[in-house]
This record gives structure tokens, sequence and C-alpha cells, in this order.
């Protein structure tokens, strides 16, 4: 038997009780979508309920995107949103991946302003490497998923 006291994942505080557990989790959920779900209902015949928000520069945008997202840099959110965004539709935002916080501040930025959001988790990163389609402007391009991150063939399970 290991001693909590030794224990890395045990020694600063023990597992949350059931109930509280899973009201932060249910509410990470209410923050946060994954990139294969964002991609699913993208793909999904139909309107797929939100808008995708892609909160980098013009460079980086030119570099590849989720195909349909609106591009709106983080520091446009304030004066530019109300002019490409429906305040009704919710709305997804990314950035470049998980090192980068701007689908975050991209986030908190519409929040303030009155819309409802949700950040993609992994960000264009991830997109890319789980083997979805983006968009450059040579056209669209899709790229083999990385074993790392998603499954070669098949779905996750998740």
């Amino acid at each position: 038997m290991t001693s909590t006291a030794l224990n890395p994942v045990l020694r600063v505080a023990a597992p949350a009780a059931p109930a509280e557990a899973a009201a932060h989790f249910r509410a990470s959920l209410a923050f946060h979508a994954d990139v294969s779900d964002v991609a699913a209902a993208l793909a999904a015949d139909g309107d797929p309920g939100f808008v995708v928000l892609d909160s980098r520069s013009a460079e980086s945008w030119d570099q590849g995107h989720i195909p349909g997202a609106v591009h709106l840099p983080t520091a446009l959110v304030p004066e530019q949103a109300a002019a490409l965004l429906d305040r009704t539709v919710p709305v997804v935002t990314y950035c470049w991946g998980p090192g980068c916080n701007g689908a975050t501040r991209a986030a908190l930025a519409l929040a303030e302003l009155g819309y409802q959001v949700k950040e993609m988790l992994g960000g264009f990163e991830y997109w890319v490497r789980e083997g979805f389609e983006f968009e450059t402007w040579q056209g669209r391009e899709r790229r083999a998923p990385d074993p790392l991150t998603a499954p070669v063939a098949g779905d996750c399970g998740c």
C-alpha cells in the first residue's frame, strides 16, 4: 500500500466527493467542446446550432483554418463582433492550440458582450492532428491523423 504522504496524486488533496466532482465536470462541459465533437457537429446534415470563430491573426488564418469558421482576431472582438455574429447563436472559439490562451481571451470578450460561448479544446493544432479538413488560400487540405492524438481508424470511443 502506498502512503498518501508520498503519493503525488493524493498528497495535496483527496478526490472531491462524487456530487462535487459531477458539478465540476458538468460545468467544464458547459465551457468547453473538443475538436472531434465540433467536427462531428459540422459534418452532420443541417445547422450545427453554433458558429466557429477563429481568433488568430490574419497571417495565422491564411496558414490554415476550419472551413466555415468566422475570422475575428481576439483584439478585434469588442469592435467587430456585432457585425459578424448573431447574439442568438452560440459561438465556439479556437486559437492555435493547448499552449495558447487566445481562444480563452476571445471567449471572455464575447461572453462580456452577451454571447453564449464555448472554447474548443486543442485549437487548430488538434483539428489538424486529428485529421480533419482545413482550408488555406490554396484550397482544402487534410493530413493523416497523428496516432498519438487520434485513432487512425474508427473513433476514440469517448
